[in-house]
């Protein structure tokens, strides 16, 4: 059961009006709940409506209520009270699907949001709205002239067999249909900030650390520390060629090769 040290901006889509009050339920009587309760409304707030509403007025509390409001009392402190008037925000357009609330959402619900803002097909959504819904969702879309989209045994019949929820567009003698099925929600990988001292490292990372931490070693153990000017130079000598060196003989002498 969640509670409000558990609640994210993920997990509020799971709950419904009466458990905001049922979270909030005690809390002047935690410290720690206490002074933090911006932050959990600010939270609640991704996924309702909250509206503090004069406690002493019946007509006011009446008129939310009317506008599907769940009007009760949240207990502040020991000696302060105020009344909510909280509401689920809907999800009538595309444009209130978000990452969080993607995954909270049937695929009946999705297809019933897409017809109501639909009118040029899949392709008529943004890139950002399609990226929201295919996180949760696999989506696949053919274009078929309207005989041949039913043919018995065709993808139609192979999708909605396999549990996709189809909605179909007319676009003249043509309908475009676009299935959609939810993802199951993958477990996020938890992230290891230390290694272990008897896990080994496999011979590739080992031989790559090696690599990486070790100053490069000197041959024969010199370094720069033993270079002084009397072992330092900048030149080498190179043998003489024995041919050479008499033909600079010979030149030398004036006498003719």
């Amino acid at each position: 059961m969640l509670t409000l040290k558990t609640l994210n901006k993920n997990n509020v889509w799971d709950l419904q009006e009466n458990d905001i009050f049922r979270l909030m339920d005690g809390i002047g009587k935690d410290i720690d709940l206490r002074d933090n309760i911006r932050h959990y409304a600010d939270i609640m707030r991704t996924a309702f409506t909250i509206e503090e509403v004069d406690g002493e007025s019946a007509a006011v509390q009446k008129k939310y209520e009317k506008l599907g409001f769940k009007v009760g009392q949240v207990k502040i402190d020991e000696n302060a009270k105020k009344t909510w008037a909280v509401k689920k925000r809907p999800i009538m357009r595309v444009t209130d699907l978000t990452y969080e609330n993607i995954h909270h959402i049937t695929a009946a619900k999705l297809i019933e949001v897409l017809d109501r803002n639909f009118g040029g097909g899949w392709d008529s959504l943004s890139q950002s709205i399609k990226d929201i819904i295919e996180n949760g969702f696999d989506i696949s879309t053919t274009t078929l002239p309207k005989d041949r989209l039913h043919k018995p045994g065709g993808m139609y019949d192979k999708k909605v067999a396999d549990g996709f929820e189809v909605l179909e567009i007319p676009k003249g003698t043509w309908v475009e249909a676009i299935f959609a099925k939810p993802k199951p929600e993958m477990e996020k990988p938890k992230l290891t900030l230390q290694q272990s001292k008897d896990e080994e490292l496999p011979d590739d990372d080992y031989e790559n650390n090696e690599e990486e931490d070790e100053e490069p070693i000197e041959p024969d153990g010199f370094s720069d520390d033993d270079i002084t000017e009397d072992n330092y130079r900048t030149t080498f000598e190179i043998e003489s060629d024995p041919d050479e060196e008499a033909d600079a003989m010979a030149d030398y002498d004036g006498s003719e090769p």
